[in-house]
């Protein structure tokens, strides 16, 4: 059965974006970025809001121009070789965007989801695949984090406080719990925290 994978940045009081959505205080690291172009290789679906679709493809079909470096999102005027290896990785997969306000999309290997529907995430789920990766799009972490749906999170803690911003759940109505999986710092003050939802039962923790 295909997992469900969410992915956040967030900052070390708890918010996934600025007040205004923004993502320009998000640290940047060489060494995560190759871990995470590593780890898409299990990965072959994303799943969206609208919102952060719309922002993905704002950038991410343009970004990979340049055949051996792309720009990071997150730093201007940063390039690297690991960027680009995830933005072509992104560009090709399967995008499932929950909306009922698009009507229509171009960017390739596009579907849009009019509803939020637990059924059929699940049956996504259930379908031949590998994994299906959820970044941003905090309306649909907070959906699937409800409907039990989420099998890892994974959370890159930025050392920074914001003291306002958008936080990743709002609203979920019961606590879950989780068993860690990996804690990982780095050089540049990130930390790379692995969970998942205790009630799969898995209790391997690594730290390096």
């Amino acid at each position: 059965m295909r997992r469900i994978v969410t992915f956040n940045r967030v900052t070390a009081d708890g918010f996934f974006s600025g007040p205004h959505g923004n993502l320009d205080w998000a640290v940047p690291e060489p060494a995560l970025d190759r871990s995470a172009a590593e780890s898409l290789s299990g990965a072959d679906a994303m799943l969206f809001g609208r919102r952060t679709y719309e922002l993905f493809e704002g950038f991410w079909p343009q970004a990979i121009d340049d055949q051996e470096t792309t720009p990071d999102p997150h730093a201007l005027g940063r390039r690297s070789a690991e960027i680009h290896q995830i933005g072509v990785w992104i560009n090709q997969a399967a995008k499932l965007v929950v909306s009922s306000t698009l009507k229509n999309v171009t960017w390739k290997n596009s579907r849009i989801l009019p509803a939020f529907d637990p059924e059929e995430i699940e049956d996504l789920k259930r379908q031949p695949g590998k994994d299906i990766m959820v970044f941003g799009s905090g309306s649909i972490v907070t959906q699937l984090t409800e409907h039990g749906l989420v099998d890892e999170y994974q959370f890159i803690v930025n050392p920074i406080l914001l003291g306002s911003g958008r936080p990743l759940l709002s609203g979920v109505p019961e606590s879950t719990a989780l068993d860690l999986l990996e804690a990982a710092s780095y050089p540049s003050g990130n930390v790379k925290l692995r969970y998942a939802r205790r009630a799969l039962g898995r209790r391997n923790f690594s730290a390096t």
